[in-house]
């Protein structure tokens, strides 16, 4: 008979979701998130380093090139805000000129009312958490009583046009330095990255991440990745760590395509909250547990089934530790929140797991989809 321990516990919203690297969180303030968990790419990284403007090109190029960046930053700028809470502070951008700007969840997780500074103002106003989903890592804050004038909305494109090598800017609030700018190039699309959690601020998992050399620092989450267009296809989320020095692991960030932005953010403003996340579930309360002779993780444990459950309804039941889906293995809560964000509501899998009696067995289940108001 197989034998468990259990670990810490995951809750409905996380385990419906979704190295070497480690991942550090990018809200300022000290806030920190790191990861065990690697992130996968249907896209392969460039290995381009060279700063933009160099390697050949001519004086005339080299100084057309600069003065697209100005006229990027000039363009841009204003539309990315400070956003600041008890915790820390992160970066915004102004999506439309009813005083809606789109941020992390992270930047503003815990917080009713958070400080903006706009570009245009001296002088701080308050903003209101419409609401957010944590799944995606993505809020909603809005800000009243400002004149429309001083409200300059970002153009978002559309981010499945990206391709690697795509020069683009990172501008946010990197450690309150208002307004800094970083560039780079898009290193890779497609990525499925999870995202650590820094308590109280719930983990998730961005899928079709972009990867981007543009150096992001703590301050910059929530802030503008753009093209040499002026319009903005990510909100940078998070950088890498390297585990061996335990610093900044230079030119691999990563950042929330702009076509999910502004699916999650026009239906935060329409509803109030998300209606249709897009994300599968199984409807599961589950619980990490360990092997009991080598301590190591040994798959996840169901601990509660949600009403309606998909995965209750297919046989699985409280006390079941799932191992695999579609013969992929589930050692660690990661690992199932990481396979279920790669996958489509509606879609049918193969789940196995163990019994409590010791005995296996597997089952197909049609997957459910997350609710968006889980916060």
């Amino acid at each position: 008979m197989i034998r468990f321990r259990l670990a810490a516990p995951a809750s409905f919203a996380a385990l419906s979701l979704a190295a070497a690297l480690l991942l550090s969180g990018c809200t300022g303030g000290g806030t920190t998130r790191t990861s065990s968990s690697p992130p996968s790419s249907s896209s392969p990284s460039s290995s381009t380093t060279a700063p933009a403007g160099q390697g050949g090109a001519s004086s005339s190029e080299a100084l057309a090139l600069e003065q697209d960046y100005v006229k990027v930053v000039d363009k841009v700028r204003p539309s990315v805000v400070q956003i600041t809470t008890s915790s820390g502070l992160g970066s915004g951008v102004v999506y439309d000129t009813k005083g809606d700007i789109v941020t992390n969840d992270h930047v503003v997780y815990g917080a009713r009312t958070v400080t903006v500074q706009l570009p245009t103002r001296s002088q701080p106003v308050q903003g209101r958490v419409v609401s957010a989903f944590p799944g995606d890592d993505l809020a909603v804050v809005r800000v009243s009583g400002v004149n429309p004038s001083a409200l300059h909305p970002a153009k978002f494109a559309d981010s499945s046009k990206l391709q690697v090598g795509d020069i683009v800017l990172a501008i946010g609030n990197p450690l309150g330095l208002s307004g800094s700018v970083t560039d780079g190039i898009v290193s890779a699309v497609g990525r499925t990255v999870p995202e650590p959690a820094k308590p109280p601020s719930p983990k998730g998992v961005i899928t079709n991440a972009i990867q981007t050399s543009a150096p992001i620092n703590p301050g910059n989450s929530g802030g503008a990745l753009v093209t040499l267009s002026g319009d903005v296809v990510g909100i940078p989320t998070l950088a890498a760590v390297d585990p061996q020095i335990g610093g900044a692991a230079n030119g691999i960030g990563f950042a929330i395509p702009s076509n999910t932005v502004t699916d999650i953010a026009n239906q935060i403003i329409r509803y109030g909250h998300v209606v249709n996340s897009h994300r599968a579930e199984l409807g599961i309360l589950a619980q990490q547990v360990l092997n009991q002779v080598t301590g190591q993780p040994a798959g996840v444990l169901v601990a509660r089934l949600a009403h309606p459950s998909p995965a209750g309804r297919a046989g699985i039941r409280p006390g079941d530790v799932i191992t695999a889906i579609n013969g992929h293995a589930v050692h660690t809560t990661s690992d199932l929140e990481t396979i279920l964000a790669q996958l489509k509501p509606g879609q049918r899998v193969k789940v196995s797991f163990v019994k409590p009696d010791g005995s296996r067995a597997t089952v197909t289940v049609k997957l459910g989809t997350l609710p968006g108001n889980t916060s």
